[in-house]
């Protein structure tokens, strides 16, 4: 019988915050597959947990993804952890979980603490729709072309980001998306946890004051503002667009776009008119 690949939430600062589930399948499985040996270490000697670790990282993933493929067929029970939070969140995993899925091993997701969530839920911001957006690009060009993508999206969007690119990106984020409500949180469940509200702008002021910065970053923006509601008739919107060059049909379903309403009632809108 194969074994079961476990995906094992672990905390992101406090030792704490981890799952009575996720502490015992640490303890009954055969092997942990982790990011560092020596960070997760930290972990399972602080629960006493004497378990055979092996890495498991960006840079041996292609090889390490067959070996314990080739463990689990064989029955070898494994948990998978990242080094802090949830395994696979910007974090590796994939290419196991999907070969593992492949071969019919067993799969079984323990959750438990996320950067994620824990920034946005204390934001303030909105939380019914988000969008996470992994690591900003490292660069300038990629990321304000990212940042412009997602100008007109309404939901807060959540990145991570490195302390030495921070200035940078809040630089772009002002530039690209302007004034909107901006949410650092560094350093959580740490002892110097801290969280920094207000625009872009306001929150690199308070950060150019200090002589440095570091810790794991995690970075909040706020949604884009609803568009104004357009109170024109669907059949005078259509004529606009064709005094703007269109024709029929093309204004017909440029307004559809616009309205997010299906082409047939703006098309019926108009024949209501010459009837």
């Amino acid at each position: 019988m194969a074994g079961t690949l476990y995906l094992v939430a672990t905390p992101i600062g406090n030792l704490e915050d981890i799952t009575l589930r996720a502490l015992r399948v640490l303890r009954e499985v055969d092997l942990i597959a982790c990011e560092d040996t020596r960070h997760t270490r930290k972990l399972l000697d602080h629960y006493g947990i004497q378990k055979p670790t092996l890495s498991y990282h960006e840079h041996n993933e292609a090889q390490r993804s067959a070996e314990l493929l080739e463990k689990l067929r064989q029955g070898t029970s494994v948990a998978l952890v990242s080094d802090a939070g949830t395994p696979l969140v910007s974090d590796p995993g994939y290419r196991l979980v999907s070969k593992a899925i492949e071969s019919g091993i067993v799969i079984e997701p323990l959750p438990g603490a996320s950067a994620i969530l824990a920034a946005l839920t204390a934001s303030g911001l909105p939380t019914d729709t988000f969008v996470f957006g992994g690591f900003l690009p490292a660069r300038p060009g990629p990321r304000r072309k990212l940042l412009a993508r997602l100008k007109d999206d309404p939901a807060t969007l959540v990145f991570y980001e490195a302390p030495h690119r921070i200035l940078e990106a809040l630089t772009d984020i002002e530039e690209v998306l302007g004034a909107r409500p901006v949410v650092l949180a560094r350093e959580m469940t740490k002892i110097h946890q801290e969280f920094l509200r207000g625009t872009a702008a306001e929150v690199r002021q308070a950060l150019r004051s200090r002589p440095s910065l570091k810790g794991e970053i995690t970075l909040l923006i706020g949604r884009a503002a609803a568009p104004a509601e357009d109170h024109t008739s669907l059949p005078a919107a259509v004529e606009a667009a064709m005094r703007a060059g269109l024709g029929r049909m093309e204004a017909v379903k440029a307004v559809a776009r616009q309205r997010g309403l299906p082409k047939r009632e703006v098309y019926r809108a108009m024949e209501d008119l010459t009837t």
